[in-house]
């Protein structure tokens, strides 16, 4: 396909995938109360093989060739990594602080039940042929799988948070700080297993130790560096094309070392929005970069996983037999160690059913996870389908099992505000700014 002929077919497929993107969320917002970005996560698997590659093969292979993915993949990379780092531009550091030790707890439950899941399926699971890579041995099969179970949706715990009027409680402070810790510690996970499966032990050290380094690099000293930057926004009143080239410079640099490194460019584009100034410059920024994000860049990420998701496989017994067990040992694991561990940490039942709702969702994160799986070859279609099942059934359960268990009552009393409509826009002055970049979603 010649240059031209594929920039006409890739931005009408990319007009395609906005368009059914504001849709479906528009539907799931209006008729089940669900977040616009759980819309479009459906969207991106409605467009893929299972559902439009079914219908009309013809349509779905003239809009997204082979030809568009690779363009399609990077682009999906930006909009994922700029998300991340406008969520990182609303996190609040000194509420983590705070929050630590409860957190720490509840991430720590998080993470080691459903490793031990993940222990316990594995060997059955990799007697069903094409799930995982057949190079592939259980030790890491196993972890690629614990981190799966394990993940949490940060992005869209922060949206959920927002939308409930949990923004600046204990309990949404506590969600997103024990969420920030769960998916550093599977990230890392993951980067043992890319190194196990052939990258090597040197990958692994630099993207451990790299990874690291880059962290507290950023986190330690960055907040000093880039101080003159939010001290030139105050001075201008706002954000001139100068302080937003440099900001979009700097995240850029931050993703590609990120990348470099083995880890994503989300973990750098996240990283760089905690480091950054508060104040008028993170306001701005965010009121400039957000819609563009939103509404173009992040949905590709989703019809981008939504291409390599065949749910017709999953029809066959073997694999869902796997999808079942999966998906019952992901929701017990995670959200029943969380519930738990929250209880133990002077939560009552209901705030502890909540932050186990909130931390089971898997979402976008998950995506990300089980996409490099599927590239680097560690995982088959299969399982790749059966996984973003998983993620599509825990994320839809968040909001509703959420407000059954704890947002009605504390609502009645007093102690929550009323539900945001997704589409309202900016929050109302003095709104918390933890949730950050999910303000508008």
């Amino acid at each position: 396909m010649a240059p031209a002929e594929l920039s006409v077919v890739f931005f009408a497929g990319l007009a395609v995938i906005v368009a059914t993107a504001r849709l479906v969320g528009w539907l799931g917002r209006r008729f089940l109360g669900q977040p616009q970005v759980m819309g479009e996560m459906v969207a991106g698997v409605l467009l893929g093989p299972s559902l439009l590659g079914l219908l009309a093969p013809g349509v779905q292979a003239a809009l997204f060739p082979d030809e568009a993915r690779d363009g399609l993949y990077v682009c999906a990379q930006l909009g994922v990594g700029l998300y991340m780092f406008l969520v990182g531009l609303g996190f609040d550091r000194d509420r983590f602080g705070a929050h630590a030790a409860s957190a720490g707890a509840v991430a720590l439950a998080g993470l080691a039940v459903p490793f031990a899941a993940a222990a316990a399926l594995t060997p059955w699971l990799m007697t069903t042929p094409g799930l995982f890579a057949p190079q592939l041995g259980g030790p890491q099969a196993t972890l690629f799988l614990g981190a799966c179970i394990s993940i949490t949706a940060f992005p869209m715990l922060a949206r959920i948070v927002e939308e409930r009027g949990l923004s600046g409680s204990p309990l949404g402070t506590l969600t997103l700080s024990a969420g920030a810790m769960s998916d550093a510690f599977a990230w890392a996970v993951l980067a043992l297993v890319l190194a196990g499966a052939g990258a090597g032990a040197g990958s692994a050290v630099k993207a451990l130790a790299g990874g690291a380094a880059f962290a507290a690099l950023v986190l330690g000293l960055g907040p000093r560096l880039l101080r003159p930057l939010g001290r030139a926004a105050e001075r201008g009143g706002g954000v001139d094309a100068g302080l937003l080239s440099t900001a979009l410079a700097l995240f850029l640099l931050a993703a590609a070392a990120a990348d470099w490194l083995g880890l994503h460019a989300v973990f750098g584009g996240f990283v760089l929005g905690v480091a950054m100034p508060r104040g008028v410059l993170a306001r701005e920024l965010r009121a400039r970069l957000e819609p563009f994000t939103v509404a173009l860049l992040a949905p590709l990420f989703f019809a981008y996983s939504g291409l390599s998701t065949r749910l017709d496989l999953i029809a066959d017994p073997g694999l869902l037999a796997a999808g079942a067990a999966i998906l019952a040992a992901s929701i017990l694991a995670k959200g029943g160690a969380c519930w738990a561990a929250a209880r133990l940490t002077g939560q009552d039942n209901p705030a502890a059913l909540a932050i186990g709702a909130l931390m089971n969702a898997r979402g976008m994160m998950e995506l990300i996870v089980i996409n490099i799986g599927l590239q680097r070859g560690l995982i088959g279609p299969g399982l790749f389908s059966v996984l973003v099942l998983m993620t599509l059934v825990t994320t839809l359960m968040a909001a509703p099992v959420l407000e059954a268990a704890y947002g009605r009552r504390a609502r009645a009393r007093g102690a929550l505000g009323r539900l945001r409509d997704p589409a309202a826009g900016t929050p109302p002055a003095g709104a918390d700014a933890q949730t950050g970049a999910t303000a508008r979603r």
